[in-house]
C-alpha cells in the first residue's frame, strides 16, 4: 500500500508540475465552480461503486479496490489540472509569485482531497475486512497521517527552496546560484531527512516502543550481537493485522525497526529473529542510502536531459504542421507532448529500474538472514505463514518485491548452492555500477550537448504558431498582430516583435504604422544580425508615401542614413521639422548625427558599449 501510494503521489506531483498557468482559465466563475463540484461528485460515486464490490471480507479484494480507486483519482486529477486549469485557480497562493511552492503544495492538497473521498467510501469495507469500527472523520485522519510521510519531504524541500531566497546572506545566495548550488541544497535536505524524518514518521504512524520484557531484551541482544544499534517499535498498520516489518532511519540513535502486532502474534521467536535479521540486512547493505541515490539519479538525469531533447523536438517543423492542421493551441499541444513521455518515463523508471533494485535489495536482505542464522529455515517458515495468513498470496507477484514463492525457491536453492549468495551480491553490485556509469554518461552527454541553435529555432517557430493561433480568433488578425508586435517591442522582446510584424505584413502590407514601426526595428534592433537597412528603407518609403507624418519621415531619414545617403537623410529630417515643428529639437539632433557619424560607426559604438556593459555585469 505504501509503495503504491508513493508512486501515485509522485505521478500527481509530476502532473501538476507539468501544467502552466494560463493567462485566463477556460471556465470562470459559477461554471468553473460547478465543473469542479460535479467532477468531485462523479468521482465520489465511482469510489462508492468500487468499494461496494469489495465487501466480500477479503483483504485482497479491499486492496484491489483501493488500487482501482487510486488510479481513478489520478485520471480525475489530470482532468482537473489540464482540463479545468486547476493551477490557475491556485496561483493566488504564491503571494505574487514569491512562493510558488505554496501553489504546488495546494495542488497536492487537491489530490489528497480525492483520496479523502476514497477513504470516505472505503471505511465500510475496511470495517468488514479488519473487524474494527471507526467514525468517518477518525478513519480519514488516520489514513492522512499514514500517507503524510510520503509527501512531507517533498513539501519541505520545495518550500525551503523558495524560502532560502529570502535569507540576506550573500555568500549563501552565491553558493546556491552556482553550478553546485542544487547539489549543496539537496545535501542539506538529506541531512534534515536523516535526522528529523524517522521520529516524525514514528509519531505520525502512532508507533509505540516495544514494552520492556523478555521479548524486547531478546531482540535488542540479537541486534547487539550483530553490532547493530536500534530501537524496536510496534507498528499498528491496518490495526496491526498486516504481517510485516520495516526499518527506518540510517543514523544510529534515530533508527527504528517497526514490527506489527500480527507478526509477533503469529511468528515463533526464531522466525521473529529471522525478520529482524532481514531488516538489519537492509541497513548493512546500505539500501536506505541507495534508495535516495536511485531517486536522485532519476531527478538528475531527467533534469539534465529534458531540456536539450525538449528543444530538439519542438524545433522540428512537423510539430507545428500538426498544430496548424489540428487547430489547437500550441501551448496545449506542447504541454501534452511534454507530459506524456515524461510521465511514461517516470512510471517506467520506478516500475522497472527502481522496482528492479527494490526486488533485488529485498533478496539481499533475505540472504542476510542466511549469513546471520546459518540457515534459511526460519525465514522460509515466516514467509510461508505470511503467504497463508495474508490470503494465500504465495504466488502473487509485486513490482517492488519478488513473490513469496519466488523468494522461498531462491532461498532453498541457496541452501543447496551457497555460491548463489555471492553471485547475487555481485550481480547487484554490477548493476549499481552500470547504473552509476550510465548516470554519469547522461550527465556528461547533457553538458556536452549544445542546443542554442535548436532553442533559437524553437522560440521562433513557437512564437509564430502561438501568434497565428491567437490571431485566428480575432476579427481583425492583422491589427491584432500589429498590436502584439508593438507590445513586444515596448517590452524589449525583439524576437517576438519581428515575428509579429512579419505575420502582420502578410495580413496587411499597406498599413503605414506597421511599415514604419517594422522599419524602425530593422534599423535599431539590439541584435545586429537582425538589422536590415535595405529592407527598412523599402518599408519606410512606403510608409512615408502613405502617411508623411513627422515620426514616419524620421524613420525614413534614419533609413536613408543607414544606407549611406546622408544628404537625403538630412533633407528628409528637415521635412520632418516642417511637418512636426513641435519636435524640431529632436530632428535637429538627428541631423547633427547624420552629419558627424556614419551608421556603421554607430553600430560599432553600440557593440562596444554592449560588450563593456556585459563585462561590468559579469564583474558585479
Amino acid at each position: 500500500m505504501i509503495y503504491n501510494n508513493l508512486l501515485y503521489f509522485l505521478v500527481a506531483i509530476f502532473l501538476f508540475s507539468m501544467a502552466t498557468i494560463p493567462f485566463e482559465a477556460s471556465l470562470s466563475g459559477i461554471p468553473a465552480l460547478l465543473a469542479f463540484v460535479g467532477t468531485a461528485l462523479v468521482f465520489d460515486r465511482y469510489a462508492a461503486i468500487v468499494f461496494r464490490r469489495a465487501r466480500d471480507g477479503s483483504s485482497a479484494a479491499y486492496f484491489r479496490a483501493e488500487k482501482y480507486a487510486a488510479l481513478g483519482a489520478l485520471a480525475v486529477y489530470a482532468f482537473l489540472v489540464f482540463g479545468l486549469d486547476l493551477k490557475y485557480y491556485l496561483s493566488f497562493l504564491s503571494f505574487g509569485k514569491t512562493l510558488p511552492a505554496l501553489v504546488n503544495i495546494g495542488g497536492l492538497g487537491v489530490f489528497l482531497g480525492l483520496f479523502v473521498l476514497i477513504w470516505r467510501r472505503a471505511r465500510r469495507s475496511y470495517e468488514l475486512v479488519f473487524s474494527r469500527k471507526y467514525r468517518g472523520s477518525v478513519f480519514i485522519l488516520s489514513n492522512i497521517k499514514a500517507n503524510l510521510p510520503i509527501v512531507i519531504p517533498w513539501m519541505i524541500l520545495t518550500l525551503c527552496y523558495d524560502l532560502v531566497a529570502f535569507i540576506p546572506w550573500p555568500a549563501l545566495q552565491e553558493l546556491l546560484s552556482s553550478a553546485w548550488g542544487d547539489v549543496v541544497f539537496f545535501g542539506f535536505f538529506l541531512v534534515f531527512v536523516f535526522i528529523f524524518f524517522p521520529p516524525l514518521v514514528r509519531r505520525l504512524w502512532n508507533c509505540k516502543r516495544l514494552e520492556d520484557g523478555p521479548l524486547r531484551n531478546h531482540l535488542l541482544a540479537f541486534c547487539r550481537r550483530q553490532n547493530f544499534s536500534t530501537e524496536v517499535y510496534i507498528w499498528p498498520l491496518f490495526e496491526g493485522r498486516v504481517i510485516t516489518a520495516g526499518v527506518m532511519g540510517f543514523v544510529p540513535g534515530l533508527r527504528y525497526i517497526l514490527i506489527t502486532p500480527a507478526l509477533l502474534e503469529t511468528m515463533t521467536l526464531e522466525e521473529v529473529d529471522a525478520v529482524m535479521a532481514h531488516e538489519i540486512g537492509h541497513v548493512k547493505r546500505f539500501h536506505l542510502l541507495l534508495y535516495v541515490f536511485l531517486i536522485a539519479g532519476f531527478a538528475i538525469a531527467a533534469g539534465l536531459l529534458a531540456e536539450p531533447f525538449f528543444y530538439l523536438f519542438f524545433s522540428q517543423d512537423f510539430f507545428y504542421t500538426f498544430v496548424g492542421a489540428a487547430g489547437l493551441s500550441p501551448e496545449v499541444v506542447r504541454n501534452i507532448a511534454v507530459a506524456i513521455p515524461s510521465l511514461l518515463s517516470l512510471i517506467l523508471y520506478f516500475r522497472f529500474v527502481f522496482g528492479y533494485f527494490m526486488r533485488n535489495f529485498e533478496r539481499q536482505a533475505d540472504l542476510h538472514v542466511f549469513e546471520v542464522l546459518g540457515n534459511n529455515r526460519a525465514i522460509i517458515s515466516a514467509f510461508e505463514k505470511i503467504a497463508v495468513l495474508s490470503g494465500n498470496i504465495r504466488e502473487e507477484p509485486s513490482w517492488h518485491h519478488f513473490g513469496i514463492g519466488e523468494r522461498v525457491d531462491f532461498l532453498e536453492k541457496c541452501e543447496q548452492r551457497p555460491g548463489l549468495i555471492r553471485s547475487h551480491h555481485k550481480k547487484v553490485g554490477a548493476c549499481l555500477l552500470l547504473y552509476t556509469v550510465l548516470l554519469i554518461s547522461a550527465v556528461v552527454l547533457a553538458r556536452g550537448i549544445s542546443f542554442d541553435e535548436n532553442m533559437a529555432a524553437y522560440e521562433d517557430k513557437y512564437i509564430r504558431a502561438d501568434l497565428l493561433y491567437t490571431a485566428g480568433k480575432e476579427e481583425d488578425p492583422g491589427l491584432w498582430l500589429f498590436a502584439a508586435g508593438n507590445f513586444f517591442q515596448a517590452k524589449n522582446y525583439e524576437k517576438g516583435a519581428f515575428i509579429a510584424f512579419e505575420l502582420a505584413l502578410q495580413e496587411d502590407s499597406r498599413q503605414p504604422d506597421l511599415l514604419n514601426n517594422y522599419a524602425w526595428l530593422l534599423l535599431t534592433s539590439s541584435d545586429m544580425s537582425r538589422r536590415d537597412p535595405g529592407r527598412a528603407l523599402d518599408f519606410a518609403r512606403q510608409a512615408a508615401a502613405l502617411r508623411p507624418a513627422g515620426y514616419v519621415l524620421d524613420t525614413l531619414a534614419m533609413a536613408w542614413w543607414a544606407n549611406g545617403f546622408a544628404d537625403r537623410a538630412i533633407e528628409t529630417a528637415r521635412q520632418a521639422i516642417f511637418v512636426d515643428p513641435e519636435n524640431s529639437d529632436y530632428y535637429q539632433e538627428q541631423i547633427e548625427k547624420f552629419k558627424n557619424m556614419t551608421y556603421l560607426e554607430e553600430q560599432s559604438s553600440q557593440v562596444m558599449t554592449d560588450a563593456a556593459q556585459f563585462s561590468v555585469e559579469r564583474e558585479v
